[in-house]
């Protein structure tokens, strides 16, 4: 267990994994329709006792190599029943500007009743007008919405734990998430991180209502060197603002600035590119001679320094001060290249250096990886992949050993 004797730490991508924070999926994704998802940023409607049962076996590959499985879902019922975070829950879930003032005080005061069961339960799977508690008198705006429509919005992309925070060194950044379906997630690690028992002493970096930057971007490539993407979900003032986080810190001495096409395939760098050892990544083929780096580094005054651009492999090597990063390639030509990038074949979970977890149906790039040395723990992800996302886009590392 983590404790103030084994604290969380992650100084890199591959250090043998030791605690992991997971979100089964639950209500919320039950909540996704035809009429809703491409707004809440799933592209297809899962099934979802098949995702659930795909996240168990997922969960269950992770213990079997020794890593403890926090689970979302019970870390926010266990904030909750503190009586301060209750209270912010119920905060975060109330929207005034949408419910107006009478219905939205009407809502807190339900809510402050609700056990803590209950009230996570709201913040994660939201609630629909037809689910709000009576209440006395005419309200215009209860009237004039479906039954069916969101009074609190449903969060079905928690799923992905390693976008709303990440670890860096001793501290943990929570997330300033981009899009709009996703933005309430903060609110939710917000609660965990500070009123969760086993995270309580934990120190942050980054502020998470800063500018946007997602954990999806941001690569631990060594101890003390980052690379965080830019693009469609993390902004320039994004990575700057976590570059001059980090530095002022201490924990890191070198970021890496990687622009990366602002598209629905290319969300995130770890859907183009992960890393599966000390000197090796998994990457999608058509970005190796594309991507390009910005490096930063502090100037010692309270200043950031920036140099580039300059071609991403070249500079991750010279941070990492390593001869050179080894690349294996997704796919063998470049149609099963384009399929498997897009079925998140990119995106591995590393549990220890040269061993990965990653969908089975990335056939062709799991067999390249076992040909370049690399173990490949195959998991299913018909159903979970619906969101575009993989292995490391639905786990967040929070105790890694040393390399």
């Amino acid at each position: 267990m983590i404790d103030e004797t084994t604290p969380p730490r992650v100084d890199s991508e591959v250090g043998p994994l030791r605690a992991v924070l997971l979100h089964r999926p639950g209500n919320e994704l039950k909540r996704l329709t035809p009429r809703n998802n491409d707004q809440l940023l799933f592209d297809s409607i899962p099934w979802v006792d098949r995702a659930q049962d795909e996240h168990d076996a997922f969960a269950d590959v992770l213990r079997s190599r020794g890593v403890e499985v926090l689970l979302l879902a019970d870390a926010l019922r266990t904030a909750l029943e503190d009586d301060r975070a209750h209270a912010a829950g119920v905060h975060a879930a109330v929207d005034d500007r949408r419910l107006g003032g009478d219905l939205a005080d009407s809502l807190r005061s339900h809510l402050s009743g609700v056990s803590s069961a209950g009230l996570a339960e709201v913040l994660m799977a939201g609630m629909t007008f037809e689910e709000l508690p009576s209440s006395e008198g005419a309200s215009l705006v209860r009237m004039m919405n479906h039954p069916h429509d969101f009074a609190v919005d449903p969060l079905p992309n928690l799923l992905f734990t390693r976008d709303s925070s990440v670890w860096i060194a001793d501290r943990v950044a929570v997330s300033s998430l981009n899009m709009p379906a996703r933005r309430r997630e903060t609110a939710v690690l917000d609660l965990i991180y500070a009123y969760h028992p086993q995270f309580r002493h934990a120190a942050r970096a980054y502020g998470a209502h800063s500018a946007p930057i997602e954990g999806g971007d941001v690569m631990l490539l060594a101890p003390g060197v980052l690379a965080i993407g830019v693009g469609e979900r993390t902004t320039a003032a994004g990575a700057e603002s976590l570059a001059r986080s980090v530095f002022a810190d201490g924990i890191a001495h070198t970021v890496l600035a990687v622009p990366i096409e602002q598209s629905r395939a290319t969300m995130h760098l770890d859907t183009v590119c992960t890393m599966v050892d000390a000197d090796a990544v998994v990457m999608y083929p058509l970005a190796r001679d594309m991507l390009t780096a910005f490096t930063l580094r502090p100037t010692g005054d309270g200043g950031v320094k920036v140099a580039g651009p300059a071609p991403f492999l070249t500079a991750a090597a010279e941070a990492m001060e390593i001869d050179r990063l080894r690349v294996i390639d997704t796919g063998l030509d470049p149609v099963t290249a384009e399929r498997e990038q897009w079925d998140d074949g990119n995106n591995t979970l590393a549990l220890a250096p040269g061993v990965v977890v990653g969908y089975e149906r990335n056939v062709e790039t799991n067999e390249r990886l076992e040909a370049a040395g690399i173990e490949v723990l195959p998991i299913a992800g018909s159903e979970l992949g619906s969101g575009r996302g993989g292995p490391r886009c639905m786990s967040c590392p929070v105790r890694r050993d040393p390399l």
